[in-house]
């Protein structure tokens, strides 16, 4: 097999400098007479090699997406649209460290993917997703050659980048397939590494522009700096520019240069991405629920256009909020057909002086929420927007809260249709496949009002329902008895407690249990760090509300279960609630988090009458005063390390 080897090495170096350095050594024909003699070998030898190029060939298709949990979460970025946010971002990173250095690269318009390495090898790929689970893409993304199938790091890792599709080569299909016209690049890559159909992968011409390490097992890494030059080295490719900027001037100036040079590339790309450079700085920085509080993506004035105001009509959401939406005469924006634009509230629909029959300025905000941003031109047929005085769908009386307006009708019905839409989606009870439209079509014909309704459908309630067939019924009941062992965290989102976000729910879930969440007083709710005076307060009203107490009681008799994932009852901080406050030199905050849940503890974000513990670390703050005073015991990140060791 020495010239199967042979044969495996050189291709891929001839593939490397091809797809990866744009700089071919040998002609197509020259590749493909090896190619064909290697894949000659491996039918007699009955032997592939992990990296053998023969494995990119896009095989048959595959019946679904397998979902993959990621090792390490995947965050998504913070956005800033103005030079003041950014500023705002300097101000906090220069809180932690007054000299920090940071990166700037271009933000790329397609698709996130993450690829895990073990022992030097390609596993696996995978989309985002939610950043904590996404679905395995890993056939179709064998089809891209801009990747290594094999390298020299020998831990478990796992790197970040965006499938893209070059604006050259979208054109070129698009020129070859007519009939199947994609409207644009970022679209395109998505449905590419999205298709069941590997070969349909391989013939849009996708690649992947790398740019981060999300997780090693064995880090030799300590700045964005040497990940970029770890990705290179490794044969991963990267998009060429990169700046080390030492100012916020610095940073600014890098920002306008990709603005001014972002129309001449041949990738899709919004907007810049600045991070801190250091590691050592993000781990002091840590996270949000969302977004690293290290990083910000700086986005760019998106496309605009005028059109004209056909109608204004209006949304009610959950919270009884009344949002106009603009029905406008259909225009393109950033690739797409922009028919609705939304006015956010009557103040802002008043301020611009929004009129139907009127020309109006439009965007596509963050290239994703069309937006209106002011009239243009009134003609002698433009109609003043009347202010509702009662609820468009129920007649209730509306209130008038600053710029919003809100209908008073708890049983308003697209209020509880999104209540329920709400409760069933992905980070609540996480109904796979109730649909807003589906719950429209239950809260019409079927009399579903409350989330224990759900629980009470059968086949039946869905029989005569059109769309519904057996599959379809069965995957939706399916769907719904699996919802009813719930984390708690989550089923705190889900049923809706007014100013409850995610964070938040999270953070009341460390407290054990629904009951012992109610019987929380406001003193104990505040000292929350994510929970503030008139989110208390939205928390001790929905549980004195007697309808909401009555709700809970019918969720538990049909089988709903929130639970909080049990701890060990060994290990080193078995029975303890830890804060963490300040940074750690040798870990982030969520890998010391993770550990100590590991090892039997519960990581909380603020020092409480229940924490037992507070580990700080360089920088502490106001957690380490408020411990003091309380006479909890502390320890620095020496003992704490010591404590972990003693674990291994």
């Amino acid at each position: 097999m020495d010239r199967q080897r042979e044969l495996t090495d050189i291709l891929n170096k001839w593939a490397y400098e091809y797809y990866v350095l744009d700089a071919p050594t040998v002609s197509d024909r020259e590749y493909d007479r090896l190619y064909d003699e290697l894949r000659e070998l491996e039918r007699e030898s009955g032997v592939v090699y992990p990296d053998s190029p023969t494995r990119r060939v896009g095989g048959e298709p595959v019946k679904g997406f397998e979902k993959h949990t990621h090792i390490a979460r995947l965050f998504s970025l913070d956005k800033a649209v103005s030079e003041d946010e950014l500023s705002a971002f300097f101000t906090r990173v220069y809180k932690v460290d007054p000299a920090a250095a940071f990166t700037v690269e271009y933000k790329y318009d397609g698709l996130t993917v993450c690829l895990t390495y073990r022992d030097g090898v390609f596993e696996r790929a995978t989309t985002r997703g939610n950043g904590t689970e996404g679905e395995d893409v890993t056939a179709q993304v064998l089809t891209v050659r801009s990747f290594p199938m094999k390298i020299s790091y020998r831990g478990t890792l796992e790197v970040r980048g965006e499938a893209v599709i070059r604006l050259s080569v979208l054109e070129k299909y698009n020129a070859a397939h007519p009939e199947d016209a994609l409207k644009n690049a970022r679209n395109a890559a998505a449905g590419a590494v999205r298709n069941l159909d590997p070969k349909a992968t391989a013939a849009r011409g996708v690649e992947i522009l790398f740019y981060d390490v999300n997780y090693m097992s064995d880090p030799v890494v300590s700045s964005q700096t040497e990940a970029m030059e770890f990705l290179r080295r490794e044969g991963f490719k990267t998009y060429p520019f990169f700046r080390v900027c030492r100012t916020a001037e610095e940073v600014q100036a890098a920002i306008d240069e990709i603005e001014a040079e972002r129309k001449k590339i041949d990738v899709l790309t919004d907007g810049a991405v600045v991070k801190t450079n250091s590691e050592a700085v993000r781990a002091e920085m840590g996270y949000t629920d969302k977004f690293p509080r290290w990083a910000i993506a700086y986005k760019f004035e998106a496309e605009e256009a005028e059109s004209t105001v056909k109608s204004v009509f209006w949304q009610v959401g959950r919270t009884g909020k009344l949002t106009p939406l603009a029905e406008i005469e259909p225009v393109e924006l950033a690739g797409a057909t922009v028919r609705r634009a939304t006015l956010n509230n009557f103040g802002d629909l008043t301020r611009k002086d929004v009129k139907v029959g009127s020309r109006v300025l439009v965007r596509r905000s963050n290239e994703v929420i069309p937006e209106i941003l002011a009239a243009v031109e009134h003609t002698e047929g433009s109609v003043p927007v009347q202010k509702p005085s009662f609820c468009p769908f129920c007649g209730a009386p509306v209130a008038e809260v600053g710029a919003n307006l809100f209908c008073t009708n708890e049983q308003c019905p697209p209020r509880v249709v999104q209540k329920l839409t709400h409760y069933c989606s992905k980070n609540a009870a996480d109904v796979e496949g109730m649909s807003e439209a589906t719950l429209t079509l239950l809260y019409e014909k079927r009399g579903v009002r409350r989330y224990s309704d759900l629980y009470a459908l059968t086949a039946e309630s869905f029989a005569g329902l059109e769309g519904f067939k057996e599959k379809k019924i069965a995957n939706l009941l399916t769907a719904i008895e699996n919802s009813k062992r719930i984390p708690l965290d989550r089923f705190l989102y889900a049923i809706g407690i007014g100013q409850i976000g995610r964070v938040a729910a999270r953070d009341l879930a460390a407290f054990g249990s629904v009951e012992a969440v109610a019987d929380l007083s406001f003193e104990e709710l505040v000292a929350l760090e994510d929970v503030g005076e008139a989110t208390a307060n939205s928390i001790l009203s929905y549980f004195a509300d007697a309808e909401n107490e009555c709700e809970l009681e019918r969720l538990m008799a049909a089988g709903v279960t929130p639970f909080v994932k049990a701890k060990k009852t060994e290990g080193a901080f078995a029975g303890q609630v830890v804060v963490l406050t300040g940074s750690l030199a040798s870990m982030s905050r969520p890998e010391a988090q993770q550990k100590i849940e590991a090892l039997g503890g519960t990581a909380a974000s603020a020092v409480t009458a229940k924490t037992t513990l507070v580990v700080a670390g360089e920088k502490a703050g106001s957690k380490l005063d408020k411990a003091q005073k309380a006479g909890i015991k502390i320890i620095g990140e020496e003992e704490f390390l010591a404590m972990l060791a003693g674990n291994q």
